[in-house]
């Protein structure tokens, strides 16, 4: 049985040099009427997006969100989480091929240490579905423990 199921359809009209792609019908309507081009997806974005951008989207928020539920379990939640997520796309014997997720966090939690911190990042990186999803591309995740003195939470 699914958790969860979403959908999102594209309509896209015109040659892939020239044509325009609109997402419509999501799940949520969150979506509805982003525009992407080729040109978004690999020069300028000009106000539009594109599969990498959308992806990068899904791969920093599942992240935060494993990442929150590991350090919650440790009785360290987070105060605040910063995860920016990069998308690669890289030509790979000439075709257009995503072939890193890079992954940034800066966290402020208090009550944890730089070493346990990396457990807790470690354990978020293996439970979170859409790092699962992009197995077959390399991805990286350098995460820094913000040395802000926060006070530790009660529970």
């Amino acid at each position: 049985m699914s958790i969860a199921e979403r959908a999102t359809q594209i309509t896209w009209e015109g040659p892939l040099a020239s044509g325009e792609g609109k997402l419509s019908e999501g799940s949520s309507g969150a979506l509805d009427g982003l525009p992407l081009t080729w040109a978004s997806r690999t020069e300028q974005p000009g106000g539009k997006t594109s599969p990498e951008e959308l992806a990068a989207a899904a791969h920093s928020s599942c992240f935060a969100m494993a990442l929150a539920l590991k350090l919650g379990e440790n009785h360290t939640p987070p105060q605040r989480l910063d995860v920016t997520a990069t998308v690669i796309l890289e030509a790979v014997d000439g075709i257009p091929t995503i072939t890193m997720s890079r992954l940034k966090v800066s966290a402020q939690v208090a009550g944890l240490d730089a070493e346990a911190f990396a457990a807790v990042v470690d354990q978020a990186a293996a439970l979170c579905p859409v790092s699962r999803l992009f197995a077959g591309a390399k991805i990286s995740v350098d995460a820094e423990l913000d040395k802000t003195e926060s006070p530790r939470p009660t529970d």
